[in-house]
């Protein structure tokens, strides 16, 4: 009975081994019937669709590049605060070997500037060291530069014609242009008196005056001492607007202007100093004076008097306060 039983199961096992069997391979032939299947329709697909072969080989050359992570990550931005409270790290002191040739300077550069490309430079307390000086292109120069212009010096400039020297308009003049003959040579000639031509302008009558050289000059030098340092370089009222003498026929007062020649060289200079009338002339006849007597003739009309003033009495005492 136990034999039977026994070879019962090794009946039963043979069996169940055996339908396995069967159902694998069953199994492999349904798996390539779908195999077959797949690739009948994957055929059909491409021979309905085709690409141009320049395409496909285009596309197979392109290079692939690989995907990093790194270059799509966002870079965050620093803060306001950590902006504000940000320091920058401490540098530290530049580092030499005891052998470089900025500690150990024996060595001595040599200097030497050639047409070559390449040449040696010689600097002291350096190694030699070869230098590369590139040598001028073909390409084209620097453009013209401006021609240098020269300023012309206004001030002491002449027109055409025109001379620093000139006969003497009167006997206390001098040959040079607005100016005058000093107070010792005049007083040793002698000329006393100053006289000039005046008119009324009331009654219009044309006559001459004079004024004592020495009185009057010792009256203006003296003003001029003791008022220069409120005076700021510029004139006072009382020349800017002079008080004109009165008139000898009709008594009328402040009445008699001077009488200016038209002619700037032919100017009276000493007599409207003395009469403290050099207010009466124009701007263009104080700037004259000025220039021929090497002052500053730019300003306003308060200043040239101002200068006028102190150059004639300088004219006429060369040692005496009338610097600027």
């Amino acid at each position: 009975m136990e034999e039977q039983e026994i070879n019962r199961k090794r009946k039963n096992n043979h069996q169940e081994f055996t339908g396995f069997n069967n159902g694998g391979h069953d199994g492999n032939e349904q798996d390539n019937d779908l195999l077959e299947l797949s690739l009948s329709t994957t055929t059909a697909a491409a021979n309905r669709v085709s690409f141009p072969m320049d395409l496909v080989t285009s596309a197979m050359s392109f290079p692939v590049v690989p995907y990093q992570r790194e270059q799509l990550q966002m870079v965050s931005q620093p803060s306001l605060m950590e902006t504000l409270l940000y320091q920058p790290p401490p540098s530290l002191p530049l580092q030499l070997s005891p052998n470089h040739s900025i500690i150990c300077p024996s060595q001595e550069l040599v200097l030497s500037s050639s047409s070559s490309s390449s040449s040696p430079v010689a600097v002291s307390g350096v190694g030699s060291v070869t230098v590369p000086v590139p040598s001028p292109g073909p390409g084209p120069g620097p453009g013209p530069s401006r021609p240098i212009r020269v300023r012309r010096n206004s001030t002491n400039a002449l027109r055409e014609g025109q001379s620093e020297t000139v006969p003497p308009p009167y006997p206390w003049a001098t040959s040079h242009r607005a100016t005058v003959h000093t107070l010792n040579y005049l007083l040793s000639i002698p000329i006393p008196t100053i006289t000039g031509d005046v008119q009324c302008k009331r009654c219009e009558r044309q006559y001459e005056m004079g004024y004592d050289l020495k009185t009057k000059f010792t009256e203006i030098a003296t003003y001029i001492a003791h008022n220069k340092e409120s005076m700021h370089d510029r004139a006072p009222s009382v020349w800017r607007n002079p008080v004109l003498p009165k008139c000898k026929f009709c008594d009328q007062e402040n009445s008699a202007k001077p009488v200016i020649s038209d002619k700037k060289k032919s100017i009276n200079w000493l007599f409207l100093l003395l009469g403290q009338l050099l207010g009466c002339c124009t701007l263009e006849q104080l700037k004259y004076f000025c220039k021929h007597t090497k002052n500053h003739r730019t300003g306003a009309k308060d200043r040239v008097l101002y200068l006028t003033y102190l150059g004639l009495c300088k004219q006429l005492d060369p040692n005496g306060p009338f610097d600027r």
